[in-house]
């Protein structure tokens, strides 16, 4: 069995992956970089991202805002040591994508334009039109393209962490032309791909986010990290869970009930609202509140019977005719080309059915500032590791400006550490990866006689989480949700397989996905069930209050033989000690509300 070897590996060629891969070339251009992709980079999820990425730019704004604001937008949850040095660097990473060619939108003096986003209380949004993520792929892509020292493997499929004396030391991968697992070796491994929003049935996310890495990280015993806490988003449109941006919000889009009435203005957002006073500020700006407070606004009306009901189930309307047509086709473009093809409305004369819907996971692998896990030679960048900035709730637009500088962190981070390691342990690895490729063979390619389907398996699984770990939680939810996930893990036993090729089996890797999505749910639900209070995304409606004295802390979930071990690592605050959540609240820089 041929081994493949290079100093650093990067498993993920989106948004995180290529910036590390760059950070590395910039640190040391002779070190080896291997690239490891189940998809053509170019196909990342990164490329979605529609409406902007956050960094201070205009001279109304400051640091301190943007940490306050990420900070309390995450109620109080995010490590406050991270959010500063990830609010600190945001700019130069921004200004260094606009010198590799990303083409950012333009007020009309030549200077960066910024539009609002949910939670922020000044805009400071960066944006390209509403395809923000696809050009800063493409930036990234091209830019990675002039270091020789990087290799791309391109539909490769990262199955297993190699570890040898408490070391990752490498992958053992699957190269999807061949039906090959061939082992990778690397004196530092880099996780760095996305997060696993397919584990519910209704999302903005990828076929390809299953949440690959967060379970490798999870079978090595690395620790998942405030699984609990999934963002919807409070605008997708039904039957395709496609994204309608939170920019068409940010340019003056409100959302309408059934009644056509905006019903925003009865529901808490964060801040008392006079609505009789039109001048007031959140009244005009309501429909950019955190985006869990609006996901959750919109199930208080269906459960008032104000929403309307569709084919795929019930929805509201975003309404964005009076910004006009040229107003649309200048800033948000794509968003009618979406609504046009998938859903055949014109938003410049007729209404948008919205829903929430699954969007961003804020846990993930368990990492210190730097990338690095409590396992040595192993570091994750990006929605799959959980630094944490995020905390119970993400503000929009900053997971575009996370993938930059939390990839660039972790790649000098692995760097450091490959420096200071002689070699792997090849035999070691080698006998791993033949161990895995047995594995495989041996759980998929011998008849069974079983009777268990994948999409049946991950129908059921779906189901499950959005019913028991959705948007509103209870003990009895989450318990059923446990235990079913339970049953699946048995149930999965049963899989076989009707197509024993080699070549591009994409029913083998359908099962492998499968299998790394139970492992995540089963952190998200045992998490949920051991946090009896409600913060952010996380919503115990029996146990409706934030509860800073027994959970200001990060659940850590680690995988065992039965069910999850959760334990709890305290937040790191800084400068803005717990405080109630205001959203339009001033910053005096020592939390709450300023002067």
């Amino acid at each position: 069995m041929e081994l493949l070897n290079h100093d650093v590996l990067i498993v993920g060629g989106g948004g995180a992956g290529l910036r590390a891969a760059i950070a590395i070339g910039e640190a040391n251009a002779d070190l080896s970089v291997g690239v490891v992709s189940k998809v053509y980079p170019m196909r990342s999820h990164t490329v979605s991202a529609e409406g902007g990425s956050a960094a201070v730019i205009k001279s109304n704004d400051s640091l301190d805002a943007h940490i306050y604001d990420t900070i309390s937008g995450a109620d109080w949850l995010a490590d406050q040591d991270a959010v500063e040095s990830f609010v600190n660097e945001a700019p130069a990473e921004m200004i260094q994508l606009e010198h590799w060619g990303c083409p950012w939108s333009r007020d009309a003096d030549g200077s960066v334009a910024v539009r609002p986003f949910g939670g922020m209380k000044i805009e400071r949004t960066w944006f390209a039109a509403d395809k923000t993520g696809f050009h800063m792929l493409h930036t990234l892509f091209q830019t990675a393209l002039k270091y020789n020292n990087i290799t791309r493997y391109d539909e490769w499929f990262v199955t297993r962490l190699l570890t040898h004396d408490g070391r990752c030391q490498g992958v053992a991968a699957l190269e999807l032309r061949t039906g090959q697992i061939r082992p990778i070796a690397a004196k530092a491994v880099i996780l760095c791909t996305g997060g696993g929003g397919r584990i519910f049935p209704f999302t903005t996310n990828a076929a390809i986010k299953s949440g690959d890495g967060m379970a490798l990280a999870y079978r090595a015993g690395v620790a998942l990290k405030d699984m609990e806490f999934v963002q919807y988003h409070p605008t997708g449109l039904p039957g395709t869970g496609i994204l309608i941006t939170e920019a068409s919000r940010g340019e003056g889009g409100i959302l309408l009930n059934k009644d056509g009435y905006r019903y925003l203005q009865d529901y808490d957002l964060g801040e008392p609202l006079d609505v009789s006073d039109p001048s007031h500020p959140r009244k005009r700006t309501m429909e950019l509140g955190p985006r869990d407070r609006l996901s959750q606004a919109f199930m208080k009306e269906r459960e008032k019977g104000l929403t309307l009901e569709g084919p795929y189930g019930d929805y509201v309307c975003l309404d964005l005719r009076h910004m006009g047509e040229k107003k649309i086709d200048k800033k948000i473009p794509f968003v009618r080309e979406l609504c046009r093809n998938y859903v055949g409305i014109d938003p410049v004369h007729e209404l948008v059915p919205v829903r929430p819907v699954v969007h961003y996971m804020m846990g993930g692998v368990h990492t210190n500032i730097n990338g690095e896990t409590p396992l040595a030679g192993l570091f994750a960048a990006g929605e799959c590791a959980c630094v944490s900035i995020n905390g119970a709730n993400r503000l929009g637009s900053n997971s575009l400006t996370e993938l930059l500088v939390f990839g660039a962190r972790a790649a000098r981070a692995a760097v450091r550490f490959s420096a200071r390691q002689d070699s792997v342990a090849v035999e070691e690895i080698q006998a791993q990866c033949q161990a895995e490729q047995q594995r495989i063979r041996d759980r998929f390619f011998q008849p069974k006689g079983g009777k268990e389907t994948i999409a049946g398996l991950r129908a059921e699984l779906t189901r499950t989480m959005e019913s028991g770990a959705g948007i509103y939680r209870t003990e009895d939810s989450l318990r059923a949700a446990c235990a079913l996930i339970g049953q699946l893990k048995e149930r999965f036993r049963e899989v076989e397989l009707a197509d024993h090729s080699l070549t591009f089996n994409t029913e083998l890797t359908a099962a492998l996905e499968l299998e790394f999505m139970i492992d995540a749910s089963e952190a998200v639900a045992h998490s949920a069930l051991m946090r009896t209070e409600s913060r952010g995304s996380h919503q115990r409606t029996d146990y409706p209050q934030r509860d800073d004295e027994r959970f200001l802390k990060h659940s850590l979930a680690y995988q065992t033989e039965n069910d999850p071990r959760i334990e709890y690592l305290d937040v790191v605050v800084t400068r803005w000690p717990p405080a109630e959540r205001k959203y339009g609240s001033p910053v005096d820089g020592k939390g709450g509300k300023g002067d």
